[in-house]
């Protein structure tokens, strides 16, 4: 049997299951996890941080004559290669994802965290240079592969007996069979200045993202670290923004250049996310999640999500959590910009945590790891102190995300000191904001040097008032200036960002640049 044929076959599996006994069985399930929070199976004695990074891989020019070096065309990754890098399948063929092992939130534990992502990424880059190609920490990509426009390389599939399989997408089941559900075919991406149809969700792959996730010590905590998570969505958002700009042939006849400079989002990713899952479905599965009650409610809104595909039955592996299998495999479309998670592959490594979102890839592996560093931080600080931005309101904060988003540090913020006092000013914000972060690094170990260590990247963009999504707006418009047309200008700011990173990405900063 074909791999093409497996996979339509797969899907078809897939779609076949019947929807109330999947929403049952995972309620069931759920009832299994709530009775292991009360049992204090997913309690730990200290708090544990753990990082996913995802890639995109480009060409070097290093074999291909049609691939020149220094144009970074987006390549395609052989699934062999994925495997000989250590590394994870994401949506699209060009994507690839790393997982860090748990550690404790100490300084040693972001140390080895840190030291982790450069040896494996190291690692992984000599050996994807072999094969001419090289991995890019961005929050996403705009020069497509040599010869292809990046419509073309996102709206291609094929009909395999009746079903739509993406051409460039992994052979995952579960990402074809999202095409295949539902009477209504296709999605829309809808961003600032682009609309862009596809059968499938193969337009979500232009994205690439850093998720620092941190376990709580007490599993009935989980609401209180959830609440404060949201409320420093927005302005850890606008320190990180990384995608002002989408494939040049992707944006409608009326954006000329420089409304795109002017009325783009920073961080498109937001956008692509959004548009493309949410288009799937009835509800808004991507969106800024509520605030919880309690760790049980948690539990009951994962459970209680919208089903986009009812996947079959999983097969056990002897681990912890296969007795809430089907729970599990539903939190995998449990799309929020923070999300609760609940899992363990034995008892004693089960845990409930907040995985966080917001934040794009980073030009460096250092810039990306401080946001590790201050979200861990934070959780650390905030409830300790019971600092007041608690009572900040939903809508608030949800608001401060979203003017993130289109304004990065530009944008209008409000936020409650620890004084108790309301301020829209961002300097006292941040000062604030990163003053508790290194409270927590302090409190969790670090000598104050070292929190301020972790921090730096950070501090460095709020005193100097630059984010990549501005370093990159600088470059487009440089270039516009000296006669560039905006495809070239935006092409060549993508590989200006990729010689940079070249230099910097394992070792280096984005202070540097």
């Amino acid at each position: 049997m074909s791999t093409e044929s497996a996979l339509a076959d797969g899907v078809r599996e897939a779609l076949a299951v019947d929807a109330e006994e999947f929403a049952a069985r995972a309620e069931e399930e759920a009832e299994v996890v709530k009775q292991g929070l009360r049992d204090g199976a997913f309690d730990n004695h200290q708090s544990i941080v753990g990082f996913e990074y995802e890639f995109y891989a480009v060409a070097d020019g290093r074999w291909s004559e049609e691939s020149r070096a220094g144009e970074y065309a987006l390549m395609r990754v052989p699934r062999r290669l994925l495997e000989l890098m250590g590394f994870e399948k994401e949506l699209g063929l060009h994507n690839a994802e790393m997982s860090t092992s748990p550690q404790p939130l100490s300084d040693h534990g972001l140390r080895a965290q840190l030291a982790e992502v450069r040896a494996r990424l190291e690692a992984a880059e000599n050996t994807a240079g072999v094969e001419g190609m090289r991995l890019v920490s961005d929050g996403v990509w705009t020069i497509p592969p040599a010869g292809e426009t990046a419509r073309g390389y996102l709206t291609d599939s094929v009909d395999l007996d009746g079903v739509t399989v993406a051409a460039n997408m992994s052979d995952a089941v579960r990402y074809h069979a999202m095409a295949n559900a539902g009477d209504d075919a296709g999605v829309t991406l809808e961003a600032p200045g682009v609309t862009l149809e596809a059968d499938t969700v193969m337009p979500e792959s232009l994205i690439t993202s850093i998720q620092p996730h941190y376990q709580v010590a007490q599993a009935d905590t989980l609401p209180v670290h959830f609440r404060y998570a949201l409320r420093i969505a927005g302005p850890l958002l606008a320190l990180g923004v990384n995608s002002p700009l989408l494939p040049p042939d992707l944006y409608d006849d009326d954006w000329d250049a420089e409304r795109v400079l002017e009325e783009g989002a920073t961080e498109n990713r937001v956008h692509v996310f959004e548009s493309v899952l949410n288009a799937r479905t009835d509800a808004e599965k991507v969106r800024f999640p509520r605030d919880v009650s309690d760790v049980e409610t948690a539990v009951d809104r994962i459970a209680g999500d919208e089903t986009l595909v009812p996947m079959p039955e999983p097969t056990g592996i002897d681990r912890f959590d296969d007795d809430f299998a089907t729970f599990r495999t539903k939190h995998g479309t449990y799309w929020r910009w923070v999300r609760p998670v609940f899992e363990g592959a034995s008892r004693s490594s089960a845990n409930a945590r907040i995985e966080f979102r917001p934040v794009p890839a980073q030009p460096t592996v250092r810039d990306s790891i401080a946001f590790q560093a201050a979200f861990a931080g934070l959780m650390g600080a905030l409830p300790r102190r019971e600092h007041p931005v608690i009572g900040l309101g939903w809508e608030t904060a949800r608001d401060n995300f979203y003017a993130a988003v289109a304004d990065g540090l530009d944008a209008d913020m409000e936020w409650i000191g620890y004084d108790g006092e309301h301020t829209t000013d961002a300097e006292t914000m941040y000062d604030d904001l990163l003053d508790h972060a290194a409270a927590g690094l302090r409190t969790a170990g670090c000598s104050e040097a070292e929190a301020e260590s972790w921090l730096a990247p950070l501090r460095y963009r709020v005193d100097h008032g630059v984010t990549p999504a501005d370093w990159k707006r600088a470059g487009v418009r440089e270039r516009l200036e000296s006669g560039a047309s905006f495809a070239d200008a935006v092409h060549d700011t993508q590989r200006a960002y990729i010689d940079r990173q070249t230099e910097t990405l394992i070792d280096g900063g984005f202070s540097e640049w």
